[in-house]
């Protein structure tokens, strides 16, 4: 195994997710409080589940996140 190839090819991949995952977050987080259904401050949970089947993996992060 081509452990440089591997290295960056997953550093993309996490680069990918970071940077779609937060904008979805913050859409979402602000279209909540625009329609009221989200206090403007405080926190939410969020949890994170990344699988990759052909390896067994089943990884969670959970944590909240402050709205501020």
């Amino acid at each position: 195994m081509d452990e440089d190839r591997f290295n960056m090819s997953v550093r993309k991949f996490l680069k990918v997710v970071g940077v779609t995952s937060q904008r979805e977050i913050e859409n979402a987080v602000r279209e909540a409080i625009k329609a009221g259904r989200l206090p403007a401050g405080g926190k939410v949970k969020a949890k994170v589940v990344l699988t990759i089947g052909e390896v067994g993996l089943a990884h969670e992060v959970e944590d909240e996140i402050e709205v501020g």
